[in-house]
């Protein structure tokens, strides 16, 4: 299995670095990487007797959501069956790297090396960004240009999804580093790993990437003191942010911060998102049950269009609203399935959890989770293959019990 692993952390890397896999050869790349992964694993399976199924409750909803997506397309509840099979595919993707992840990843050591693995990731992507941030050419890479505009920040071309991508990676870190939960020698190793990717996401200027750090910064607290509630876990926490300020007051968050005015005449205005989520959500009120297809919007959305500008919508900029529009109540049951056995598998864990290091693992992934999910509410991350796969992982850890570690001999 440990090469199902490395190819997973390879898959990882490339949609991240390959601007979020939103470009049809990425996305190309990162499914033919799923099945290939796929057929080895079950290669493995047909000739190893002894191996066993991992299962997960988040399989069901998954799943579903799934089968009710291929029903749209072979029954024809789409308008564009090509944009639906598209989604398909690229959900199928997701959704093979969630299941072989499962099967993976089942010790702690294991997801140890994965939650060093997201460690290491969001430090090299963090400093790449803001190397990038202070030299920048207007070119992505300083090589590519920029064919249709946007606010990139590091391999992204949209800031506010790199802002998605540090949500989902901060957390291990802020974690592990309040709780103790590495060897001593190793924490300070775990604070670069962590406040960089801090300063990261606040140079970007996302201004719901910051709410949604501030909703993981809160969570965590909240789960941190009702599991613990020693002074020096309060004063280790408190330690850790006041380090993330001043970094971020060094790489000059006022400049920063000066920029959002700036970006707001770039980018689709409040008044205006706010118009295409009233919108969208009218499509699925003429759609309530079965919705208009996944993947539709975009063609959909000129029918009840309210404010013309002439610009293509091909997202409404809230992941709930657009998911009920293309899925209506059936995908939308799929969808908060998910949410509910994610929390409620998550919480019993985390209240049987005796090691230290297990619970730092279970938090820092359920913190990541809560922040995208919060984020999704004014944004589009989980339509960023790159960010939508990383918080299936993150998910996955924070549902996964790990075995007992062995006693010592002599016991």
């Amino acid at each position: 299995m440990s090469s199902i692993r490395t190819g997973i952390c390879v898959l990882v890397a490339f949609a991240v670095l390959a601007h979020g896999a939103v470009e049809p050869w990425s996305e190309a790349v990162l499914e033919m990487g799923a099945a290939v992964l796929l057929l080895v694993w079950a290669w493995d399976a047909f000739t190893n007797s002894e191996l066993k199924l991992a299962w997960n409750p988040l399989l069901w909803p998954l799943l579903g959501f799934w089968l009710f997506a291929a029903l749209q397309l072979v029954f024809g509840i789409t308008p564009v069956p090509f944009l639906t099979r598209l989604e398909l595919l690229k959900f199928s993707a997701l959704l093979a790297l969630f299941f072989l992840c499962l099967q993976s990843y089942r010790t702690r050591a294991q997801w140890r090396n994965f939650v060093w693995f997201l460690l290491s990731l969001g430090f090299a992507v963090s400093l790449f960004a803001i190397l990038q941030h202070f030299t920048f050419n207007g070119k992505l890479y300083w090589v590519r240009e920029l064919k249709y505009g946007g606010i990139p920040f590091g391999p992204y071309v949209n800031r506010n999804h790199f802002a998605g991508l540090m949500e989902l990676l901060i957390p291990p870190g802020l974690a592990i580093q309040i709780l103790g939960a590495e060897r001593r020698d190793q924490l300070p190793l775990v604070t670069l790993f962590t406040m960089l990717p801090i300063g990261a996401l606040f140079l970007s200027a996302s201004r719901g990437g910051i709410i949604g750090f501030a909703a993981e910064v809160g969570f965590l607290v909240i789960l941190v003191v009702a599991r613990r509630r020693e002074k020096k876990v309060l004063f280790a926490g408190a330690l850790v942010l006041t380090i993330a300020a001043v970094l971020v007051s060094w790489l000059g968050i006022g400049r920063a911060l000066e920029r959002f005015a700036t970006y707001q005449k770039l980018e689709t205005s409040e008044g205006r998102r706010l118009e295409m989520v009233h919108d969208s959500f009218r499509i699925f009120q003429d759609h309530r049950i079965l919705g208009t297809g996944l993947g539709t919007l975009q063609e959909v959305f000129p029918l009840y269009e309210t404010l013309y500008d002439g610009l293509v919508v091909n997202h409404s900029h809230n992941d709930y609203v657009e998911a009920l529009a293309e899925t209506g109540v059936a995908g939308g049951l799929c969808g908060l399935a998910f949410l509910v056995s994610l929390f409620w598998t998550s919480w019993k864990l985390l209240n049987a959890e005796k090691d230290s290091q297990s619970f730092a693992y279970h938090t820092g992934a359920l913190v990541a989770c809560l922040g995208l999910l919060v984020h999704a509410g004014v944004d589009f991350n989980f339509h960023i293959p790159s960010n939508a796969l990383i918080f299936l992982m993150q998910a996955a850890l924070a549902t996964s019990a790990f075995p007992p570690l062995p006693l010592p001999r002599g016991r």
